[in-house]
């Protein structure tokens, strides 16, 4: 009898191709400003911080196990974290978008305290109305332009038109990129290993050492902070800033679909995600309410028939994975000469 080999594998024959071709687009995309087309720019932009957006919320909630409809509230401390710094104390517009992420962390601090007495829809409900609360105290700040807002154009409009462009194109694809990097990299850390562990079992978890409330606050924060930045960079484009927009419940939803249709729980599932909605968004924009009743009847069909959203239904079949956090057993050799006792072929990989 001969005494079985294993090795652990942290990567599958898709991430082996996937990554360095990821890796090799992101360095096209950051010449792109130097050949590209302005309107193509724009538009590469708004999907790089759509993804963002969505990579934030599936931590939040498809890791973290909080499902949030208020995260408009960070979007919003965002933006008017960057009409303070901008505007008023006359930092730099790129600069104070990075620097606006720690104002809603900030925030997410105190509000954390309160909001994780909820559970559940509660929860939800609880994050929803804390954005309400906020848009409502923004837009009775007569010094920030109260509801009617606030430009920062006169900030932005002192950068050079085409350093103003590609600056907000490579923070944009520094955002984008970097939220797809920055969750892979904490999920196949011991964090990651406890966040799983936590929206797998929060019971089990707790009986192995993990600080379960800990694990929560240090998701949201994070969560909070990235939403933040994003948040100061949508209105960077938009150069406007008004109550009603940035606390606007739409963005939650937004965030919502695109994980949901893409797979909760997964970090492809966004990017997927967010693809289709630009696919439909471009395809739909000039069909009025249609865009919208599509856009719905396609997250019930997904949710009813893919549960786990089109990338994660694609990855139970197929086992396709291009950002693998788990730990794979694989078997090298037979356990023993005896063919009554073969139950495992050699180079067959599980999770471990």
């Amino acid at each position: 009898m001969t005494n079985p080999h294993f090795s652990i594998q942290r990567s599958t024959r898709l991430s082996r191709f996937g990554l360095p071709a990821g890796l090799l687009l992101i360095v096209v995309l950051a010449s792109f400003p130097f050949w590209g087309e302005a309107d193509i720019m724009t538009t590469l932009v708004e999907f790089l911080y759509f993804l963002a957006l969505a990579q934030m919320w599936n931590l939040l909630a498809g890791y973290g196990g909080l499902v949030s409809i208020g995260q408009q509230a960070c979007i919003g401390l965002g933006a008017y974290a960057l009409v303070v710094m901008a505007s008023v104390v006359g930092l730099n517009p790129f600069a104070a978008v990075l620097l606006a992420g720690a104002v809603a962390g900030l925030v997410a601090w105190p509000s954390a305290k309160l909001l994780f007495r909820l559970q559940g829809p509660y929860f939800a409900i609880g994050s929803w109305v804390l954005a309400e609360v906020l848009r409502l105290v923004f837009a009775n700040l007569p010094q920030l332009g109260g509801g009617s807002g606030t430009s920062i154009t006169s900030a932005v409009m002192e950068i050079d038109p085409w350093w103003r462009e590609a600056l907000t194109f490579w923070t944009a694809l520094l955002i984008g990129a970097g939220s797809v990097i920055a969750v892979y990299w904490l999920l196949r850390h011991k964090q990651g290993l406890a966040l799983t562990a936590v929206r797998d079992s929060e019971a089990a978890s707790e009986s192995l050492g993990v600080s379960v409330r800990r694990i929560k606050l240090s998701v949201y924060i994070v969560a909070a902070i990235g939403t933040g930045i994003i948040g100061a960079l949508i209105f960077l484009t938009k150069l406007r800033v008004s109550p009603e927009a940035a606390f606007s419940v739409e963005w939650s939803a937004l965030m919502i679909f695109i994980v949901v249709i893409g797979g909760v729980g997964t970090i492809e599932g966004p990017v997927v995600g967010t693809l289709i909605y630009f696919v439909l968004r471009n395809f739909l924009a000039d069909y009025g309410t249609w865009y919208l009743i599509v856009l719905g009847a396609l997250a019930i069909g997904v949710i009813l028939f893919f549960p786990k959203g089109l990338w994660g239904s694609l990855q139970q079949r197929f086992d396709l994975r291009l950002f693998p956090v788990q730990r794979r057993l694989k078997l090298e050799s037979e356990p023993t000469n005896d063919p009554a006792d073969k139950v495992n072929t050699p180079g067959q990989a599980f999770p471990i």
